[in-house]
C-alpha cells in the first residue's frame, strides 16, 4: 500500500518540521513583526499558508506517486541489442541486465536496494519521502524542494526582521528561542537552497544524480584513451527543461501535471539531430 510509506520516522519528522515552521512563522514572528490582525499581517499569513499548502501537496505527491517500475514484459529492441560495445556508450542505449531482478533494464533505469526493484530514470532513494525519486515523481520532488526553499527563506527573513523589532526586555529565554529559531531556519534555507541549485544544474544538463557520478568516471576513462565524453541525453537547455516540466509553462508549478510524460522506457539522445 502506498499510504504505508507515511509510516516512517523520517516522513513523520518532515510533517513535524513543517508544522513547527508554519506555527512559529505565522503565530510568533509575523505576529511580532506586523500583527496578524493588520491587513499586511493577514496578507503575509495567507501567502505563507498557501506556500505551506503547496509544499504539503507536493510532499504527498512525492510519497504517493510511484517513481516508475520496469514492466515485467520489457525486452530491448533487437536492433538495440546488436549494437557494438562502443556505440551504446555514445548514445546511452546499451543492453543492460539487472542480476537482482533477473530482467533487462531500460536506459537510465537502476536497481534500488531499498525498494528492491528497478526504477525508471532513477535519481536517488530519498529517506525523507520513503520513496525513490524517479521518472514519475522527479517533477513533484523538484517542485517540493523549490516551494520549501522559498518558504524557508521567507521564514528566515521574518525571524530576522521580527528579532530586530522585538523588545526582549532582558528576557534571556526569549532571546535564546529567537536565536535557536533563526539558526534552524538559516540552516534549513542553506540546505534546501543547495539542493535546489544542484537539481537545477541536473535538469539543465538532463542528468540524474546517478548519471552525474557515472559521467565523472566516463569522462576520466575517455580522457585516458584520448577521447571526450558527452552526456548522451543532453539535448538543449529548453528541451532538457521541458522533458521534466512539460511544454506548458503554466503547468510547471503544479507537481501533479505529468501528462507530458510517456512510458519512461526510451529517451531521445543527442545524436538524434538535437
Amino acid at each position: 500500500m502506498k499510504f504505508e510509506r507515511f509510516l516512517s520516522i523520517p516522513v513523520s519528522a518532515v510533517f513535524l518540521l513543517m508544522g513547527f515552521v508554519y506555527y512559529i512563522t505565522v503565530f510568533v514572528f509575523v505576529e511580532d513583526w506586523i500583527g496578524l490582525r493588520s491587513s499586511a499581517g493577514s496578507l503575509n499569513a495567507m501567502m505563507f499558508t498557501l506556500l505551506c499548502f503547496l509544499c504539503l501537496f507536493s510532499f504527498f505527491a512525492c510519497v504517493l506517486i510511484d517513481p516508475g517500475q520496469v514492466p515485467a514484459s520489457y525486452v530491448p529492441e533487437v536492433e538495440e541489442s546488436r549494437r557494438s560495445d562502443e556505440e551504446p556508450q555514445k548514445n546511452g542505449a546499451q543492453l543492460r541486465h539487472c542480476d537482482r531482478c533477473s530482467t533487462y533494464k531500460p536506459p537510465r533505469a537502476h536497481h534500488c536496494r531499498v525498494c528492491r526493484r528497478c526504477v525508471l530514470r532513477m535519481d536517488h532513494h530519498c529517506l525523507w519521502i520513503n520513496n525513490c525519486v524517479g521518472y514519475w515523481n522527479y517533477k513533484p520532488f523538484f517542485i517540493l524542494v523549490l516551494y520549501a526553499t522559498i518558504g524557508s527563506i521567507y521564514s528566515t527573513f521574518t525571524v530576522i526582521i521580527s528579532s530586530f523589532q522585538k523588545d526582549f526586555g532582558g528576557r534571556t529565554p526569549l532571546k535564546v528561542f529567537y536565536v535557536i529559531c533563526g539558526a534552524v531556519m538559516i540552516s534549513l534555507s542553506a540546505t534546501l537552497g543547495t539542493l535546489l541549485v544542484w537539481h537545477i544544474y541536473l535538469i539543465i544538463h538532463n542528468m540524474t544524480t546517478i548519471e552525474y557520478y557515472e559521467g565523472i568516471r566516463a569522462s576520466w576513462l575517455a580522457r585516458k584513451s584520448g577521447q571526450s565524453y558527452q552526456h548522451p541525453f543532453n539535448l538543449s537547455v529548453y528541451r532538457n527543461i521541458t522533458s521534466v516540466f512539460g511544454p506548458n509553462m503554466l503547468k510547471w508549478w503544479c507537481p501533479t501535471a505529468l501528462g507530458h510524460l510517456k512510458d519512461g522506457l526510451t529517451f531521445p539522445v543527442s545524436r538524434d539531430g538535437s
